[in-house]
């Protein structure tokens, strides 16, 4: 009987240890600093959510909504003219058609069915105009502090692994997307915790980029850099037509083409469009302009200094008055002609224009 008795309890004790074997080869115990675990309800994760939050003021100009944009392809019609938006460069042929004359009403008609994608990137089938305005009366209005973090944004892929209650690694995620990133925080639940593969790198507004090494590295950086730039949360889709603008840029189009030609002229509230109609303007890479008309030539000098929306364009011509002064470049756009857009103050406006692009 005590044989027997011996023979159960060795039994016993192999299959534990074969359990706890296979346990072991399964999972992978790992003991890892509270800091280093990324919990569900943790203020990183928090921040982390908002900055991989969709952000949908990117066609602004089509909806006026910044909580979704309408997933591409739509078809609209801008002004009396059909077009197809395929990608976001596309929002800009929209703004050559609008810009095209200051002197009409700007229409566009969407042509539904459409989808829209929300702040959680849900997908909404929207069948009508009434429909589109129930999910934009829900949107903050413009410049409106909304969740979303636009300032800085994740490079991927990112690598996590996700541990269980017992601190055993369970599952490796790699987050490609922000919306990937997003849906994956959003369904981590209160006895989860992750750590993330750092290093891990995220780009600001200004297109630097910061190496991030640890979450609280990364609770600061977002916290630092989270309300450091303007999110343009605006209906305004002329106030950043040049953001990308170079000095260099400018000065490549106007040189390497002959023939420009006054499209746009406004001085002091008055419109003078037609003071120069028959004059081509030649810019030189010296610095020198001439102007050529029925009556003869008339020269000058110009300049171009800056980037971005502080590019300053400096002209004077002394026999064409209404042409100088100190402009600042409001747009290159190059989609029909190619035309650049010279402004100062909220009146003054000289737009050139050429069709050798």
């Amino acid at each position: 009987m005590k044989s027997s008795i011996n023979k159960i309890a060795i039994l016993t004790l192999l299959v534990l240890l074969t359990l706890f074997s296979c346990r072991t080869e399964e999972t992978e115990i790992i003991e890892t600093p509270p800091e280093e675990l990324l919990a569900s309800n943790s203020a990183v994760a928090s921040l982390m959510k908002k900055t991989s939050t969709n952000d949908g003021s990117v066609d602004n100009i089509i909806d006026k909504a910044n909580c979704f944009y309408i997933k591409l392809p739509v078809f609209v019609n801008v002004n009396g003219e059909e077009i197809t938006i395929n990608s976001k460069e596309d929002y800009k042929v929209i703004e050559h058609i609008f810009d095209d004359s200051d002197d009409d009403v700007d229409i566009i008609k969407i042509i539904y069915p459409i989808q829209i994608v929300l702040a959680d990137y849900t997908e909404v089938n929207i069948n009508d105009f009434s429909e589109l305005i129930t999910h934009s009366n829900n949107c903050n209005g413009e410049n409106e502090h909304d969740e979303d973090i636009e300032c800085l944004d994740f490079n991927y892929p990112i690598t996590t692994f996700i541990y269980n209650s017992n601190n055993e690694v369970v599952d490796t995620v790699i987050l490609d997307s922000d919306k990937a990133l997003y849906s994956f925080l959003k369904s981590l639940q209160n006895n989860d915790v992750v750590t993330i593969d750092f290093p891990l790198t995220v780009t600001l507004f200004d297109d630097s980029e910061i190496v991030i090494n640890t979450l609280i590295e990364l609770e600061n950086a977002i916290n630092y850099y989270g309300d450091s730039c303007d999110e343009d949360d605006d209906y305004d889709y002329n106030d950043d037509d040049c953001n990308d603008c170079t000095s260099d840029e400018l000065i490549n189009i106007l040189t390497n083409c002959s023939g420009w030609t006054v499209d746009k002229l406004e001085r002091y509230g008055n419109d003078y469009d037609d003071v120069y109609d028959g004059y081509t303007f030649n810019f030189q890479n010296d610095g020198t302009v001439s102007a050529y008309y029925s009556g003869g030539t008339d020269y000058g000098t110009w300049a171009a200094n800056g980037t971005g929306n502080n590019i300053t364009v400096t002209i004077d011509i002394p026999n064409l008055p209404y042409c100088n002064n100190g402009w600042v470049l409001h747009e290159i756009s190059q989609y029909s002609d190619s035309k650049i857009d010279l402004r100062v103050g909220g009146n003054d406006r000289l737009r050139y224009k050429n069709n050798c692009n």
